[in-house]
């Protein structure tokens, strides 16, 4: 369900890293063309590169009718209140067209390294993130408050916080998952929560990688590569396990029944039938993660051959 205000998603939007690696000028391109391919959203990972207010400002100042949501702004790299007023201040700013991601990577209480930065402790992940939204909400507004109420979804997998952003969010973004994890995500959230009297379903927005090659040897490589890179992350193993994969799919490289599950790869046909299946198990959006040989590329013509292929 969309609110009075905010602008619809669609069915299909795009997902990407591959921002942090261009100049401004070159994102702010890439994005008003997204916009024109008839996309719904653009979705933009984290890491060291532009703070993730940055670069939902540098989007939406650059387009005027897509939504740009982060998928996801991280906790573990910023304060509530630096989160809440970021958020405050382009929802204000761009009415109705900014979707807040928010997650952690850390679900114990040992401190990680990424990319050799060390990180701190985030604690348990559930208890964590309702402490983040339970600050992000109290506090108080010295600014002119956004006339649309601003959106956020959770970078949920498991059960519990799968509940957890049904209950205290616009609704989840699941990343690595395959279809059945979608089927799971739908059963559990649930009919979503109630405002002003009214039940609003939660929703649904998955990332899906893809390879946009008809060559299967080449797509499978970098499919596999892809999938080998997430089985460095403690959380999205823990994920798999729940979901029935064994020390056969996961033990000394991705198996080929665990990269077929994860990654969509062929033609566009192939894409389009895996986006399908998400949304017949309980999807409202799925966000494409276009891979090739290289990662810090732009795939702008594979964006440009899926946006005739899988866009209603």
């Amino acid at each position: 369900m969309i609110d009075a205000g905010h602008r619809d998603p669609g069915r299909v939007g795009l997902w990407t890293f591959a921002f942090d690696g261009q100049p401004a000028g070159r994102v702010r391109e890439a994005a008003a063309e997204i916009e024109e391919l008839g996309y719904g959203a653009v979705w933009f990972g984290e890491a060291f590169g532009r703070d993730t207010a940055g670069q939902a400002w540098l989007l939406l100042s650059a387009t005027r009718r897509l939504v740009v949501a982060s998928g996801i702004a991280n906790i573990a790299l910023r304060d509530p209140i630096a989160m809440a007023t970021a958020e405050r201040t382009l929802a204000e700013a761009f009415p109705g067209r900014y979707v807040l991601g928010l997650g952690g990577h850390r679900v114990d209480d040992t401190p990680g390294v990424l990319d050799g930065y060390p990180m701190p402790s985030l604690g348990r992940a559930v208890a964590t993130m309702t402490g983040y939204l339970d600050r992000m909400d109290a506090l108080p507004v010295h600014s002119v408050p956004p006339e649309v109420p601003p959106r956020r979804v959770l970078a949920a997998l498991g059960p519990k916080m799968l509940e957890l952003a049904g209950r205290r969010a616009w609704g989840a973004h699941p990343y690595f998952v395959p279809v059945r994890h979608t089927a799971r995500a739908r059963e559990i959230m649930g009919p979503g929560r109630v405002e002003d009297g009214v039940r609003t379903e939660a929703f649904l927005a998955v990332e899906q990688a893809v390879v946009l090659d008809t060559d299967p040897g080449r797509a499978r490589e970098v499919a596999r590569a892809h999938v080998a890179g997430y089985l460095q992350a403690p959380h999205q193993v823990a994920s798999l396990r729940r979901l029935g994969f064994g020390d056969a799919d996961l033990a000394g490289g991705p198996s080929d029944r665990l990269v077929d599950d994860i990654v969509a790869y062929g033609d566009a046909e192939v894409i389009r039938e895996r986006v399908r299946q998400h949304l017949d198990a309980g999807a409202d959006h799925v966000c494409l993660q276009v891979l090739t040989a290289d990662p810090g590329a732009l795939p702008l013509p594979e964006w440009r051959e899926l946006a005739a292929a899988v866009l209603e």
